[in-house]
């Protein structure tokens, strides 16, 4: 039986992704290695959002060959779907395959054992294509599900490569995902995290809304949490807060993409909100949702940012003390609007600003950790993260760690939080 290994690259969804591939490898007898060992097929799911996704690829797949020298090794993902020229000059992958036609994972497995020659399978996306069918019944050396609810982005950001990597939007019928959620119920999960490229515009398509799925996935029985991925802002009007608030279930945690925090560079960026508006919508969710944590994304040296426009997004984000940013330098990707825009930033000066911006949002991050201090949650612990200290999560995701000779993975259990020490809370048995 031949043995496969995954090496994941990217975002929640290819996450979610390779599960569903190492699944269908496993329906066609392969056997799933374990950790450290030598693979017979390694799957690389790859991401392509910065040009430092494709150097790490790049690095992945070399040290992959040099693992398993003797292995098939697939390049699958964003990286090839939006750049296949590059990815075909990737001479390490022996089957290069795209995002649009993952089915064909196996018989291009196949195809190549039997003639030893090369596959390069990438399908262009096609408008009006449907949802591709995917279904993960168990996560390999994960405690919570990951389920891919939509695909794809109409918004074309003039940064952004991803539409092309993923084509238009789509999302998953209703009662295909109950059936998935109720298996993963069945199986054991306490915890879902709905994921999407353009979570937000979910059921557009059908009908349906974002509401919908949550709604869907909080009705399941043994499903204790449900949680959302990154979500465009300007798709949370009041009603839908409101209408999401009702789900007791539903995690008070939402990663809002900001990129950044001043207007003008949001115009040039193609985004569909300004910061008042951002700002709005923060405030409605911190007022329904109690202890919400808000986190988002920013970046900095997009083309044209001035100083000024940095200084304006450095105050933007002290006023708003988010839970947490991740801040990263803008990339320019051929093939997109922002590639070729005048005032282009160094990387000098990108490193400058990414300091700047990770100081003040690393103080805003311990305030929040602060003002959790005191509390009691209910935390579900996951994992040992030294000996004898357990780590979990708190309905916000606060990670907590608590000292333990139990094995307390998969127990939800009320801590209180009495300190914090970098990035988690150290928290007592209540």
């Amino acid at each position: 039986m031949m043995k496969v290994s995954a090496v994941t690259l990217g975002c929640k969804v290819n996450q979610y992704e390779t599960q569903a591939m190492l699944a269908q490898l496993s329906a066609a007898g392969f056997a799933i290695s374990a950790e450290g060992e030598e693979s017979d097929v390694v799957l690389i799911n790859s991401c392509t959002v910065t040009a430092a996704s494709d150097h790490k690829v790049r690095q992945t797949l070399h040290r992959a060959r040099r693992k398993n020298p003797n292995a098939v090794i697939v390049l699958t993902g964003c990286m090839p779907q939006a750049f296949p020229e590059a990815a075909e000059a990737l001479t390490d992958a022996d089957i290069v395959l795209g995002n649009s036609n993952r089915h064909a994972l196996v018989p291009d497995i196949m195809r190549f054992l039997s003639s030893r020659q090369r596959v390069l399978d990438i399908v262009p996306h096609e408008n009006g294509e449907k949802f591709e069918s995917m279904k993960v019944a168990n996560f390999y050396e994960r405690t919570r599900a990951f389920v891919k609810i939509q695909d794809g982005c109409n918004r074309f950001c003039s940064y952004c490569i991803i539409p092309y990597a993923r084509g238009r939007i789509r999302s998953k019928p209703l009662e295909e995902l109950r059936q998935e959620l109720a298996q993963l119920g069945e199986n054991g999960y306490r915890e879902v995290v709905l994921t999407g490229i353009n979570l937000s515009a979910y059921g557009q398509e059908l009908g349906l809304h974002l509401c919908d799925a949550v709604e869907a996935a909080c009705a399941v029985p043994g499903i204790l949490r449900v949680r959302l991925g990154s979500l465009e802002p300007e798709q949370l009007q009041d009603d839908i807060i409101e209408r999401l608030a009702k789900q007791e279930k539903l995690c008070p945690q939402f990663h809002l993409s900001l990129q950044s925090g001043c207007d003008a560079t949001l115009r040039r960026m193609n985004r569909h909100y300004d910061t008042k508006e951002y700002r709005r919508i923060i405030e409605k969710l911190r007022e329904v949702f109690p202890n919400a944590a808000i986190t988002t994304d920013m970046m900095v040296g997009f083309a044209g940012e001035t100083e000024e426009e940095f200084e304006q997004t450095l105050a933007y984000a002290r006023s708003i003390a988010l839970a947490k940013v991740h801040v990263f330098a803008y990339s320019r990707r051929p093939g997109t609007v922002a590639y070729s825009m005048p005032g282009q930033v160094s990387n000098a000066e990108k490193e400058r600003r990414s300091r700047a911006l990770i100081a003040v949002t690393e103080q805003t991050r311990r305030e929040f950790l602060q003002q959790q201090i005191g509390l009691v949650e209910p935390v579900l612990f996951e994992q040992e993260a030294a000996p004898g200290v357990w780590e979990g999560y708190t309905p916000n995701y606060t990670p907590v760690h608590l000292a333990s000779s139990q094995n307390l993975a998969g127990q939800v259990l009320p801590v209180r939080l009495t300190s914090f020490a970098g990035e988690y809370c150290i928290g007592e048995l209540s």
